[in-house]
C-alpha cells in the first residue's frame, strides 16, 4: 500500500468509530455503504474527511450519496448500450451541481469514439476505446469546476446492490 491509502478494514473502523451502522465496503476502492441518521450529505462528508484527515493524516475527497442519489444516477445513464461493457462506463460524482461547465472545452478534447453527458451533479463517461487513454478524464474536474470522483458501471452496480442488501 501507498503511504496515502487508506486500507478498507481501516475506513470500516473509522466509520464504526464515527457511529456509522452497518459498514460494509467494497475491495480497495474508497467505497464504503452505511447507514446514518444524518440527513446532509455535505456535513457527512465534512465529518468523514475530518475523521480520516485525524486518523491518518490524509485530505480525501469524500462525495457522500444516498441510496436514491446512486439509483438516479444509474437510472439517468445516457449510454445503457455501454452497460454491457461495464469498464467503458464511468460516473463522475460531483461534490455539487457546476455552474459554469465548459462542456465546449471538453467536447473538443475527445477523441475516437468517446462521449459524455453531464446530468445535475453527474457526469457521465463513455470510453469505447479505453478509459486510460482518454484525455476527458483528466480534465473534467478542471472544465467543470466541481471536486468530482469517478467509478465505473461495476463499482456503481455494485454498490447499489450492497445498499439495497
Amino acid at each position: 500500500m501507498g503511504s496515502n491509502s487508506l486500507p478498507m478494514k481501516d475506513l470500516a473502523a473509522l466509520l464504526q468509530r464515527e457511529g456509522f451502522a452497518d459498514v460494509r465496503t467494497y475491495i480497495q476502492s474508497g467505497n464504503a455503504v452505511f447507514r446514518s441518521a444524518a440527513r446532509s450529505a455535505n456535513s457527512l462528508a465534512s465529518r468523514i474527511g475530518r475523521a480520516v484527515h485525524k486518523a491518518k493524516g490524509l485530505y480525501p475527497k469524500v462525495v457522500v450519496l444516498s441510496v436514491k442519489e446512486l439509483q438516479r444516477a444509474a437510472s439517468n445513464n445516457p449510454f445503457p448500450k455501454a452497460e454491457s461493457q461495464p469498464r467503458t462506463l464511468h460516473l463522475f460524482f460531483l461534490s455539487e451541481e457546476p455552474l459554469c461547465a465548459d462542456l465546449a472545452s471538453l467536447n473538443r478534447l475527445r477523441s475516437g469514439r468517446e462521449a459524455f453527458a453531464l446530468r445535475g451533479k453527474v457526469f457521465y463517461l463513455h470510453t469505447p476505446d479505453g478509459f486510460a487513454v482518454s484525455k476527458l478524464r483528466a480534465y473534467v474536474e478542471r472544465h467543470i469546476h466541481v471536486d468530482a470522483t469517478a467509478r465505473n458501471w461495476n463499482t456503481v452496480t455494485k454498490l447499489l446492490e450492497m445498499a439495497n442488501a
